[in-house]
C-alpha cells in the first residue's frame, strides 16, 4: 500500500471509529448557546489557533451566534502575556470579555492542554476559568482528550489509528466537524454563497 491509499485509507478509519453521540451532544449544547443569546469563544494553539480563527468566522456568519477566537486581537493577547504570563493569558481573554454562564469555550487541541506538564496550559487554565463561571467547554481533541476532555461538557475525541498521523488526522477532523456543525440543520444555517448560486 502506498502513502496516498494509506493515509485516506487512515482517514476514514478515524470517521468510522469517532463517537457520533459526543457530536450530538455538541450540536445539542451549540443549540442551546444560540437560542439562549449566548457566546462561542475558540481557542487553540498553533493549527487550533487557526482552526479558531476559521469557525469564529463560520459560526458567526453561518450560524449568527457570536464567535470570537481568543488568539485574534494579537495586541491585546501580546500585552496580556507580557503582564501576567502565557499561561493565563487567554483567561485573561475571556475575563476582559465578560464571559458569562452562558457562554461557552470551544476547544481546538491535539493533546487537550495540561496543567501538569504544563503542555497548553492556557488551554487548560481557561477550562478551569469557564469552569468555575459556569460556562460551558466544548472541543475536538486527539489522543486521550487531556483536560478538555476531562473536563470538557462535550468533547470529540478523535480516534488515534497511526501514532504517526496523531496530528494530521486530529487537526483535519477539527476542520471537517466545524463545517459538520455549521451545516447541521437543527442548527438552522444560512446557506453559503456557493451552495446558493
Amino acid at each position: 500500500m502506498n502513502f496516498n491509499e494509506k493515509f485516506l485509507n487512515q482517514m476514514k478509519e478515524v470517521i468510522s471509529k469517532t463517537n457520533y453521540s459526543e457530536i450530538e451532544k455538541i450540536v445539542e449544547e451549540i443549540g442551546l448557546i444560540k437560542k439562549n443569546n449566548g457566546r462561542i469563544f475558540f481557542c487553540g494553539s498553533g493549527g487550533g489557533a487557526g482552526h479558531a480563527s476559521h469557525a469564529a468566522a463560520d459560526f458567526k456568519k453561518l450560524l449568527n451566534i457570536e464567535s470570537y477566537s481568543v488568539t485574534d486581537n494579537v495586541s491585546f493577547l501580546t500585552a496580556a502575556i507580557n503582564d501576567i504570563g502565557w499561561e493565563t493569558s487567554y483567561t485573561e481573554v475571556l475575563k476582559s470579555s465578560n464571559f458569562t454562564s452562558g457562554d461557552a469555550l470551544f476547544v481546538f487541541s491535539v493533546g487537550g492542554g495540561s496543567i501538569e506538564p504544563p503542555i497548553s496550559s492556557q488551554i487548560a487554565n481557561a477550562i478551569d476559568f469557564v469552569s468555575l463561571v459556569g460556562g460551558k467547554v466544548l472541543g475536538i481533541v486527539g489522543r486521550d482528550g487531556g483536560y478538555t476532555a476531562k473536563k470538557g461538557n462535550a468533547t470529540i475525541v478523535v480516534p488515534t489509528v497511526d501514532e504517526d498521523f496523531i496530528t494530521p488526522h486530529t487537526e483535519g477532523m477539527q476542520a471537517y466537524l466545524w463545517h459538520f456543525l455549521v451545516s447541521h440543520p437543527d442548527l438552522t444555517p444560512n446557506t453559503p454563497k456557493w451552495e446558493g448560486v
